[in-house]
């Protein structure tokens, strides 16, 4: 049994520090990726404040399909391109979007949501998936949190791919 409890009290350093811990910790010798992100996203769940949403889509195809995640029902496909994830998938690069109502072309799958950050996950130069983060509070997410998530991916992305 796993018992992995957030410091109350942590700054950001230190919480990414440690869920990065525990995120491998979890995952690692673990060979099935579905596996791996369920538990990524649970931690993420436990580990962050002010979420309404955490969790992977998956590249099938041409398009991002619903992965393990924490929250409400999503959206079960999203092009390339677009919203946020489908930026970030089509950009690799991580979007972090203060006001996703101000985002082009958002896709609100979940009214409540404000922000967002969605990180590619990138392995041997092929595009696996994104990780998606939404807030119901607007600026929820900042830099230090795409620096934290980003350690995070670098951690867990060859063990979800």
């Amino acid at each position: 049994m796993y018992d992995f409890a957030p410091t109350d009290t942590a700054d950001k350093a230190t919480l990414y520090a440690d869920l990065i811990s525990a995120a491998d910790a979890l995952t690692g010798g673990e060979p099935d990726p579905v596996a791996n992100m369920a538990n990524v996203a649970a931690l993420l769940w436990q580990f962050l404040p002010d979420l309404n949403w955490a969790g992977f889509y998956r590249l099938v195809g041409d398009e991002l399909v619903l992965g393990p995640f924490q929250g409400k029902p999503a959206c079960i496909r999203i092009p390339l391109g677009r919203g946020v994830c489908g930026t970030a998938a089509a950009t690799r690069e991580t979007q972090l979007v203060e006001d996703v109502h101000a985002f082009p072309g958002h896709i609100a799958c979940d009214a409540a949501s404000a922000s967002e950050i969605v990180l590619p996950v990138v392995q041997d130069g092929r595009l696996i998936g994104v990780l998606d983060l939404d807030s119901p509070r607007v600026a929820r997410f900042d830099s230090d949190d795409a620096a934290g998530l980003e350690a995070l991916i670098a951690v867990i992305g060859p063990r979800i791919s």
